[in-house]
């Protein structure tokens, strides 16, 4: 995944883009970066990794040094960005979230025009290279934004970092967000609406999608007028999102808090106590505490002084280990108690089969688990979950193929998604067997969407129901 924030200031804006970016640090793992724009000197941009330290360590010297009233920033999974680009549009940063699907095609056809691609380490090309060279195929940026938009299969939000201003752009069917702050002496605009509050910002309003805006110290213009269609993705309520974020009006906390009563409403176990998985599942347990009147307790906490989530190798045996480092068992609250926990998904189903053995080892008499989503049944099309890369990590797939062999028809695949077919409970039994819980009932699709609050033809649920 990957977060993103920009600033344009009357005075200096590099504190603000400092802090700005660093409050996306809950959406990336691996790479960040910042560009800034003064009139006296121009551009200026630095990138770091940030596999083993914290945004805030690694940029705490651009934060003294760097200067300019114009800046964009990123926390990425994947590629290194903002990327600075000399073109005939003149020079311009800019920094991306999204997915290209047909990354492929798209190359092949611009090096036609004789343009040429770095590899990076993997061989793959940096997709936000690849934007910027798709843009500079047209003569504007606007055409050059609407003509990327246009090609690219997937989805693709942008920031571009020009002298005059910065141009915003939300991808075509609004699967990410981009929100714009207001306060006296500028503007900002950011993937997380809460990222500018504490800066002195008030909102001012959300693009929509397909919406492309220009914005510098004196305002913010609509280019480009939203399209009529939106399919924002419900991951960011479920998992991604921070707590005090809000999308489309909806704030992230409450949606939990509603996908928890709706589970419990649906469920007649009896724990003694409910839990969340820290963090994610922590306000969908409140929200079936609530509902149910069990008590909610946490009966193991997140060691973060020293494991905060950048320290996360991509390596995912690895991942998995410090993930299992990370949750510190509380023996006093559970021995000899039956424990009902909700995390927000199941994807592999690793971290949670360890979870639970190690809530056994220490005195658990059961462990009920409470997904707060659907079975994660398709690979995303859309974004860079590092979840659900691969369709055949997710645990769903895996128990499809020992119960319907190796080529499964999309027919077969859709009753594995429905939770009143025979399939579907076959397979939510095969998954509670594995990975050794005492029960598993999964959030039901249509409760889930009831839960946003919004409605259904404005979400992206592909991860779970492989329709668009």
């Amino acid at each position: 995944m990957g977060g993103f924030f920009a600033a344009a200031s009357k005075e200096d804006c590099v504190f603000d883009l400092f802090y700005g970016v660093d409050y996306h640090s809950h959406l990336g793992t691996r790479r960040a970066g910042m560009a800034v724009y003064s009139e006296e000197t121009g551009f200026d941009r630095a990138i770091h990794n940030i596999e083993n330290a914290p945004f805030r360590t690694k940029f705490t010297k651009e934060s003294n040094q760097m200067h300019g009233t114009l800046g964009i920033g990123c926390i990425s999974d994947f590629e290194a960005q903002p990327i600075l680009v000399r073109s005939h549009h003149g020079t311009f940063a800019v920094t991306t979230v999204g997915k290209i699907n047909n990354a492929d095609e798209i190359v092949e056809e611009i090096i036609k025009t004789n343009t040429h691609f770095f590899e990076m380490h993997n061989g793959d090309i940096n997709p936000t290279e690849l934007v910027a060279s798709i843009i500079n195929q047209k003569e504007n940026f606007i055409d050059g934004i609407k003509y990327a938009q246009e090609i690219i299969d997937g989805s693709m939000s942008m920031m571009i970092l020009t002298p005059k201003g910065i141009y915003l752009a939300r991808d075509k069917m609004g699967r990410t967000p981009i929100v714009v702050g207001k306060k006296a002496d500028g503007f900002c605009a950011s993937f997380e609406n809460f990222a500018y509050l504490n800066l002195g910002y008030e909102n001012h309003k959300e693009l929509g999608a397909g919406e492309i805006a220009v914005m510098n110290t004196d305002g913010v213009k609509t280019l480009v007028t939203p399209g009529d269609k939106m399919k924002i993705c419900t991951f960011l309520w479920i998992y991604y999102g921070y707590p005090s974020s809000t999308y489309e009006g909806i704030n992230v906390e409450q949606m939990r808090y509603n996908c928890g009563k709706a589970l419990a409403k649906r469920d007649d176990a009896k724990p003694d106590i409910v839990a969340g998985v820290p963090d994610s599942g922590t306000a969908h347990a409140i929200g079936y505490s609530n509902e149910s009147g069990i008590p909610f307790s946490r009966p193991f906490i997140k060691y973060t002084p020293t494991w905060p989530r950048s320290f996360m190798p991509t390596h995912q045996s690895k991942r998995d280990l410090i993930a299992k480092m990370k949750l510190i068992p509380i023996r006093e609250l559970i021995e000899g108690k039956s424990l009902l926990l909700i995390d927000d998904s199941i994807v592999r189903g690793t971290q949670l089969r360890e979870t639970t053995e190690f809530l056994y080892a220490s005195g658990a008499k059961e462990v009920h688990i409470r997904p707060a989503c659907p079975p994660l049944v398709y690979g995303c099309k859309y974004l860079n979950f590092s979840r659900s890369t691969s369709e055949m990590e997710l645990i769903t797939r895996r128990v499809i193929k020992e119960l319907e062999g190796d080529n499964v028809s999309d027919d077969v695949l859709q009753e594995y998604t429905d939770p009143d077919s025979p399939k579907y409970q076959k397979m939510v039994d095969m998954i509670c067997e594995k990975l050794h819980f005492t029960s598993l009932r999964f959030h039901r699709l249509d409760d889930m969407i009831e839960s946003v609050g919004i409605g259904a033809d404005k979400l992206c649920t592909y991860c779970w129901s492989g329709r668009e």
